[in-house]
């Protein structure tokens, strides 16, 4: 049984209450039951800690030690981190007795997974992602963006291109983004637009295609959205969107996974190609300040003086 925030606890509790063998939780709703409905974990003789950088980060350890408190005390602990920092090893110290460490793989990024970079101007880059999307007839892609904002923006522009899309971010309620996913997953949504709220523990099954709309600001986090495709021993792709103010966060991420990524540019995007019709309007209509005229303080809400976008991309932005 599953059990975390955003859902209904009622159906939670009642499926523990009829006993589980397997219980996955996280911290917040894990101790709701255990004070709301007296959940008992002294009988608990395997405690699994996964994803524990993430947890780090999120400040969770005193919440983990906790739990660790509340287990059978001849129990074992098993420790699950994609990433080792000296923070995770501190970590692994502290929760674990003389452990058995166990390495999986030498190589951060998997061979299933071919990278690439599109070099393009960042306000060109919502554009791009839509003219490759509808050339390549791509129709189930991932795309991560740093900020929820960011999300939302390139949803209404996805939307405007006639492209089926969702936003999956923690802004989103646990139902929405449940539904979000499961119409993604079936083929109703061609794109699904997330936050690193997804880059970790997500899996969709055969997902063929993630693209970096935005460069993560820690590479490690690359790493985890590229991870979402090319699971299972199945092949998958991986595209980043790269404006020139990225380009040192590039190196970052090439220098953790010891790899030189291909750089392509698409004709027509090249650096100093003339920006479309809708970009030059707004760069045309931009406020001029005036030193004559000083606007009343009290009247700025009604204003008419104050010059307005115009033509085809006014529209599109409203």
């Amino acid at each position: 049984m599953a059990v975390y925030g955003g859902a209904s606890i009622n159906p939670q509790r009642k499926a523990i209450a009829k006993g589980v063998d397997i219980l996955v939780a996280t911290p917040g709703r894990l101790f709701d039951v255990i004070g709301q409905h007296d959940l008992d974990l002294s009988f608990v003789t395997h405690l699994v800690i996964d994803e524990a950088d993430r947890m780090l980060d999120l400040g969770f350890v005193k919440d983990i030690e906790k739990v660790k408190r509340l287990v059978n005390r001849q129990h074992q602990t098993m420790m699950f981190s994609a990433t080792y920092s000296e923070a995770v090893k501190s970590l692994a110290a502290k929760m674990l007795n003389e452990p058995e460490f166990v390495h999986v793989s030498n190589q951060t990024t998997a061979d299933t997974v071919s990278q690439s970079v599109f070099q393009v101007d960042k306000r060109r880059k919502a554009e791009l992602l839509s003219e490759l999307i509808g050339r390549n007839n791509w129709q189930q892609v991932m795309v991560f963006t740093s900020m929820k904002e960011t999300a939302e923006h390139l949803l209404k522009e996805l939307k405007l291109d006639g492209i089926k899309a969702a936003v999956f971010h923690g802004d989103k309620t646990q139902g929405a983004r449940n539904r979000a996913l499961e119409e993604f997953k079936s083929g109703k949504l061609r794109v699904m637009i997330a936050t690193d709220l997804a880059a970790r523990g997500l899996d969709i099954e055969a997902l063929p295609l993630v693209i970096n709309f935005e460069l993560p600001p820690e590479p490690e986090d690359y790493v985890h959205r590229i991870g979402r495709t090319g699971r299972a021993g199945l092949t998958g792709q991986a595209i980043s969107l790269v404006a020139q103010n990225e380009m040192e966060l590039l190196s970052d991420i090439e220098a953790l996974i010891n790899t030189q990524i291909e750089v392509h540019i698409q004709p027509g995007y090249e650096v100093g190609a003339p920006l479309p019709a809708r970009y030059r309007e707004v760069e045309a209509v931009k406020p001029k300040k005036s030193f004559k005229h000083k606007r009343p303080s009290g009247n700025r809400g009604n204003d008419k003086s104050k010059p307005t976008r115009q033509g085809k991309y006014a529209k599109k932005a409203k």
